[in-house]
């Protein structure tokens, strides 16, 4: 298909185009008569990680609901790998989801079953495959995340949250996703455990080719993880880009945020 210039030739603009993974575009959600988002709009290019942040209740976990089709939206547009959810056969949706993979906030594993069991889910749900297969993939992805072999046959309740986390993240990567979803993966953990984890994403990212989208309020994931930050506030995207550009963000919330009592203080020589 030709460009705008009819040349057949890709433009530098095309070529940005195809490596947003996600695009939202105007999108509205309300719960019960009350405004949560108005008008959004969000861009994720393809192998970045994406912090997304904002004061409590301000419709983070909404949004990401929203993108997974777990909520209604009012109007807009959200496009995954190009294709518009709203507009997508259920063949075309079918092959999305299995492109997607999600880690819930606190992990949201199913008790009465096994981490193998929680990991092959999504196997289950999507693939026809014998049950040796699923018994080694699952094992595959359970060490991929760091988890001891030993730690398959556990059940939710015999984990500590860090690994809690960890198995909730195997079952996220079980059908090898472009992009994943993480809501608040840190959330809960001690600063140790935090810290590992966010090194284990950033590895994934960079061995798996991962595209991640990440709802967090954990300003060292911030700094250490993320490549790109999306600032939510007065229901919309209020500021994005690097932690620099937060960094000198005069935007009031933004820069209690980042640059508050509470914020880690960078050694800004270090990093120029």
């Amino acid at each position: 298909m030709a460009n705008a210039n009819g040349n057949g030739v890709k433009t530098a603009e095309d070529a940005d185009e195809s490596e947003i993974v996600l695009s939202v575009r105007d999108v509205t959600v309300a719960i019960e008569d009350k405004l949560i988002l108005d008008k959004l709009s969000l861009d994720i290019k393809r192998g970045e990680i994406l912090g997304f942040v904002g004061a409590s209740g301000a419709g983070k976990s909404v949004l990401l609901r929203t993108i997974l089709g777990l909520m209604p939206k009012q109007s807009g547009t959200i496009k995954l790998f190009g294709v518009d959810v709203d507009k997508a056969s259920d063949i075309e949706r079918l092959r999305v989801d299995m492109r997607l993979g999600v880690l819930f906030q606190h992990g949201a594993l199913f008790s009465a079953l096994t981490v193998q069991e929680n990991v092959q889910v999504p196997m289950r749900e999507y693939l026809d495959l014998p049950r040796k297969l699923m018994d080694e993939l699952a094992l595959l992805k359970i060490e991929l995340v760091g988890l001891p072999p030993d730690a398959a046959q556990k059940f939710p309740s015999e984990l500590s949250g860090g690994m809690i986390k960890r198995a909730a993240l195997a079952r996220a990567l079980a059908l090898d996703p472009d992009i994943v979803f993480l809501d608040e993966p840190t959330s809960g953990l001690d600063p140790i455990s935090a810290a590992e984890f966010d090194e284990l994403v950033v590895k994934l990212r960079d061995t798996m080719d991962l595209t991640v989208y990440m709802v967090t309020h954990d300003l060292d994931t911030l700094f250490t993880a993320c490549d790109h930050v999306a600032v939510l506030g007065k229901k919309k995207v209020l500021v994005e880009g690097t932690i620099d550009d937060m960094l000198k963000s005069e935007e009031p919330w933004v820069k209690s945020y980042f640059r508050g009592k509470r914020a880690r203080q960078l050694d800004l020589a270090a990093r120029a």
